[in-house]
């Protein structure tokens, strides 16, 4: 029986699952069966932690903001603030209401006294 000299598709697949794997520990980086699981595994997480990524800096941002508003007024809340901003129509997202919130705070002052003083006009109460 005559030798057969199989191709390198193979070897050229477990390598490129090799590399992804090279810096996990133990069998998961040496054996290809555990390897190949342990990359698919990671992929699923990875897709999984970029979603958790903006929900988690949406919360922050949320918070940030909500410490703020709640720092001077007793009975501002954020909902209070993120309601009467969305009436008033100010197109200005909560990534960028936070870092104004961080970094300069009479323009956040400035901005929530504006949303404030509309909605008290709109209700017919007169800010003395």
């Amino acid at each position: 029986m005559t030798r057969v000299k199989r191709g390198y598709t193979a070897r050229r697949r477990r390598k490129k699952i090799r590399l992804f794997t090279s810096t996990f520990i133990g069998a998961h980086s040496r054996l290809t069966r555990t390897s190949t699981q342990q990359r698919m595994r990671a992929l699923v997480s990875s897709h999984q932690d970029r979603n958790r990524k903006k929900r988690d800096f949406r919360r922050l941002w949320i918070t940030r903001i909500n410490a703020v508003t709640r720092e001077d007024r007793v009975s501002y809340s954020y909902s209070g603030f993120i309601h009467n901003l969305y009436k008033k129509q100010l197109l200005l997202n909560r990534k960028i209401l936070a870092q104004i919130a961080l970094s300069n705070k009479i323009c956040f002052d400035m901005i929530s006294k504006k949303i404030i003083n509309q909605s008290n006009t709109n209700k017919g109460i007169k800010e003395s």
